[in-house]
């Protein structure tokens, strides 16, 4: 937890620690069902308070039923009564391989979570070479489509 002191009080934030939410989306990522792409990839979600929610890939014979491993981590948090969010990591690789390069969310991921996150303030997290690669969801996704209600 890290403390920050404030004009007129003291706000508390969490802090993000990266080699643990990568390693809760390695442990997703043993669940994977990949049986034609056999590229295995597992997300962790963390929420403000703290709890972490995984997700893993989910392919379907037909393709466009298949659901990618943060979708998953979001429809099971949001599932669960979760509505705040903070950040996600993303491991991936082909099946029974260490994860080597940075594994981004796709187009759909990336608008999914848009629309349950505040763009600049959520963080992604992904692993190249051993070393956690964190960025914004904004920087992923520029001038994001949002649907005014």
């Amino acid at each position: 937890m890290v403390i920050t002191k404030r004009k007129g009080g003291t706000k508390m934030e969490k802090k993000i620690d990266e080699k643990k939410l990568l390693s809760e989306a390695k442990e997703a990522r043993k669940n994977a069902y990949v049986p034609f792409s056999g590229f295995t990839v597992g997300a962790a979600l963390l929420t403000k308070d703290g709890k972490i929610y995984r997700g893993c890939n989910i392919e379907s014979s037909v393709m466009s039923p298949s659901l990618c491993a943060e979708r998953v981590a979001l429809a099971k948090a949001i599932s669960e009564g979760e509505k705040d969010f903070l950040a996600i990591a993303i491991v991936g690789a082909p099946k029974d391989e260490e994860a080597k390069d940075a594994c981004y969310p796709c187009g759909v991921c990336r608008q999914t979570l848009s629309e349950h996150v505040k763009l600049s303030a959520f963080t992604v997290v992904t692993e190249e070479n051993g070393q956690a690669v964190t960025c914004t969801l904004e920087e992923l996704l520029p001038r994001a489509f949002v649907f005014e209600k």
